[in-house]
């Protein structure tokens, strides 16, 4: 019956682009009671299905599942390859290390594109105050928000587009890491 709940929560999710709150959970499972899907959404986090970030908000687990991983595809030569699954992949582990403060945006304009980020991609971004030079970061500068590179010249710490139409970016007044970007999603 959980396995059940969990799907319709989960379903809800994929559907909506975000989770449902306890009163739309109350509506999808049946229940007549907040206490109930109090009780279902415990037993849900006890076995993994969906976890709770930092607020308490509720986010799923293993959306994807396991994939299996078949080996290499050449991006070079051609070669001669067998398919052979190797092993399984649990993608939400591959690609999230830290749910709890883990987001995703969509990205919006070409300042990234030299670094393989296009406008409509989404990227994988963790909540963090400090980066290291080199990594890609969303900051909010000057009351503005982007997605830059960080970068320094001694003390000064700036933003740098991927992008040569683009110039980089001095703060003037403030600069605030928000996020690491941990990766990309591209969907063809």
């Amino acid at each position: 019956m959980e396995t059940n709940h969990s799907q319709k929560i989960l379903d809800f999710y994929k559907d909506n682009k975000r989770m449902p709150v306890y009163t739309e959970i109350m509506k999808l499972v049946g229940f007549r009671s907040k206490n109930a899907v109090h009780k279902l959404i415990n037993k849900l986090v006890e076995k993994d299905i969906l976890d709770k970030d930092s607020r308490g908000r509720l986010i799923p687990n293993n959306l994807f599942g396991e994939v299996p991983m078949l080996g290499l595809v050449e991006a070079g030569f051609p070669s001669v390859a067998e398919e052979a699954i190797l092993d399984t992949i649990n993608l939400d582990d591959y690609l999230i290390k830290n749910k709890a403060a883990t987001y995703l945006l969509t990205v919006k304009g070409d300042s990234m594109i030299d670094a393989g980020i296009q406008e409509g991609d989404l990227v994988i971004a963790e909540r963090k105050d400090e980066a290291k030079v080199g990594d890609i970061v969303i900051a909010e500068v000057d009351g503005g928000w982007t997605m830059k590179f960080f970068r320094k010249k001694g003390q000064v710490a700036y933003l740098e587009p991927a992008n040569k139409a683009y110039k980089p970016i001095y703060p003037e007044a403030s600069m605030h890491i928000a996020a690491v970007v941990k990766g990309v999603i591209r969907k063809y």
